[in-house]
Order: structure tokens, then C-alpha cells, then sequence
């Protein structure tokens, strides 16, 4: 097999098979290397999953993406993209993790659990969804703290503690309440945050209700196999618990930047240095393409406004 390459793409999600397509229409060798399954990070999502963007925001390299929902679900994104990858004939190797990048003269060389490669350029296109922000509290390493939430049926008559005020927390709290769950929130702010605008008024109208409880401006303070413990403005409060879900968002693997050598800003957002005109890094012929961009706020960049990145790169990479 040939593993010299223009380009060596890390990541198999959306963006980085919009860089493959970009890739092959510009008549440059490529090779796409995902950890997991395509799209890893999507088929990671909640069973139940919508996305907030309609299918035409959703769609690569120029191929419809038809549904019959205004706005997709992830089984119909998984299926989207599936085909988006044959009908492209993309060169994409599966389960096979990239471990490290280095430079060697002209070219890169991309060591992964499989084998090495060579190119002329890589892009970095790994998101952010694999690396949660813990909570860092006692008690969280129990087994019955979760990071990742995929089915509401597994939590049927459970005492579940959702830990979050944003999209994933919204849906879990509604999504386990509705299957049985007796469900509390725990809210650092004073109000909800950033939720699907069809989601937060059936959140906040169940939160008025008291069918779903809601702990406001507080914090979860300790985790025990049983209960909890809530620090609230009224004082601490103890309440029996059988799952914690955590959903506090997620982070890039900022170690695994710093090991290739790209720089990241010293302050809490660890922007990793890029071009935003090329988003070439500060690495030579190394790019950046993707959620990962954003650093800690991956709040920023979506499929729908970082696909343009594929473009941006590949021009640039012709340019040279």
C-alpha cells in the first residue's frame, strides 16, 4: 500500500470528510484516519438526538442531504454521511489511531496503531468530543457518574441528577423524565443557557410545574453511591441519588496539540494558534479544520459554519 500522501487527514467526522471531498476535487493524493467509526463523535450522540440546523447546513462537497424532518436527526446525519463517503469513494482507514506527528524534512511523518504515513501537509480535524470536563469532585469516579448520554430507557423509576443548564442537559432531563426518571438539575447560573428554542420553554414549563426539579445558582459538591450533596444559596442540601449525568461539555485534546507543536493561547480558552484566512497553524503545512479550532469554547464552530475550512485549506495547499 502507498502511505505517501499530499495530504494526511486526522478525523473522520463531517468536516474532515468535507476535507477529502476538497481533497479529490482538487486532484490531490489523501488519506483520512479516524480512532473510531466514521463519525465517530456523531454516532456518540443521544439516540434521540436533533440537530439544531436544517439538512441544508449539514451537507459536504456539494451532495443533498434529504430528510424527511425539518431538522435532521442523528440517525439520518449517520446515514447522510455513510453515503456522502461511498458515493465520494473516500480514502478513509477506520479504528486506527493516529499517535503522533513529527516533521521530517519536506515532509510529515504521521505515526499511527496501524502504521506510519508521509505528507506533504496534514489536517488536524479531531472535534472535541472525546475528552469530558470533569467536575472534579469526590465521588466522580463512580461508576454511576456519566459523561455521555445515548438512551432515557436505561433510567426508567432512577433518581437522576443532570449536571448542566445547556442543550445535552436540557434533553437529558426531559428526555429521562418522560421514560420515568425522577429527575433534579443542578444550574451553576441563575437561568438556563443555550438551549434548542423548540426545547427550553416544554424545560421550563416542567421546571415550573415541579415536575422536574431545579437547583439554581448552586453546585454539586460531593457524590456518594446513594446521595448527593448540593451546595445551594440556601445551604447544603443532601438528596438520594442512583445516577449522576454530567454534562458539562467536552474539550479538544489539548495534549495531544502541544505534542505536535501547535502553540495554544495561555489563557483559559487554549485557542490553538491558527491562520484564519488558511487556518494553517504554526506549523508549516499543518492545519486546523473543525470544532477544534475553537479551543475550549466549542460553542463556536458547527458542521454548518466550519466546512468552509475544507475550502479554505485545500486553496491554500494548491496556492503552494
Amino acid at each position: 500500500m502507498n502511505n505517501t500522501f499530499d495530504i494526511l487527514i486526522v478525523g473522520g467526522g463531517p468536516i474532515g470528510l468535507a476535507c477529502g471531498l476538497e481533497a479529490e476535487k482538487a486532484g490531490l493524493s489523501y488519506q483520512i484516519i479516524e480512532k473510531g467509526t466514521i463519525t465517530n463523535s456523531l454516532f456518540n450522540y443521544p439516540l434521540n438526538m436533533t440537530f439544531f440546523s436544517t439538512a441544508d447546513r449539514l451537507e459536504i462537497g456539494g451532495f443533498p442531504f434529504p430528510s424527511i424532518h425539518p431538522k435532521p436527526n442523528r440517525s439520518e446525519a449517520l446515514e447522510y454521511y455513510r453515503r456522502v463517503a461511498d458515493i465520494g469513494q473516500l480514502n478513509i482507514l477506520l479504528f486506527e489511531e493516529v499517535t503522533g506527528i513529527s516533521r521530517e524534512g519536506a515532509l510529515y511523518l504521521t505515526s499511527t496503531s496501524k502504521g506510519n504515513y508521509q505528507s506533504r501537509y496534514v489536517i488536524l480535524a479531531t472535534g472535541f468530543y472525546d475528552i469530558p470536563n470533569l467536575l472534579a469532585i469526590p465521588g466522580e469516579d463512580l461508576p454511576k457518574v456519566r459523561h455521555y448520554y445515548y438512551d432515557p430507557h436505561y433510567y426508567y423509576k432512577q433518581k437522576v441528577l443532570v449536571v448542566g443548564a445547556n442543550n445535552s442537559s436540557a434533553d437529558v432531563a426531559l428526555e429521562t423524565w418522560r421514560k420515568g426518571a425522577e429527575v433534579t438539575m443542578v444550574v451553576r447560573e441563575s437561568e438556563l443557557g443555550r438551549i434548542k428554542y423548540w426545547i427550553k420553554p416544554d424545560l421550563e414549563n416542567r421546571i415550573a410545574e415541579g415536575s422536574i426539579k431545579a437547583y439554581f445558582n448552586s453546585k454539586l459538591t460531593e457524590i456518594r453511591e446513594q446521595e448527593v450533596d448540593i451546595q445551594t444559596p440556601e445551604g447544603k442540601v443532601t438528596i438520594p441519588n442512583d445516577f449522576v449525568m454530567a454534562m458539562t461539555g467536552y474539550q479538544p485534546n489539548f495534549a495531544f496539540l502541544e505534542k505536535v507543536g501547535v502553540k495554544l493561547s495561555d489563557d483559559f480558552y487554549r485557542h490553538p494558534y491558527h491562520n484564519p484566512e488558511t487556518m494553517e497553524t504554526n506549523l508549516p503545512g499543518l492545519y486546523l479544520a473543525g470544532v477544534v479550532c475553537g479551543g475550549m469554547e466549542t460553542h463556536v464552530w458547527f458542521i454548518e459554519n466550519s466546512r468552509e475550512h475544507a475550502v479554505k485549506i485545500v486553496q491554500d495547499i494548491l496556492k503552494k
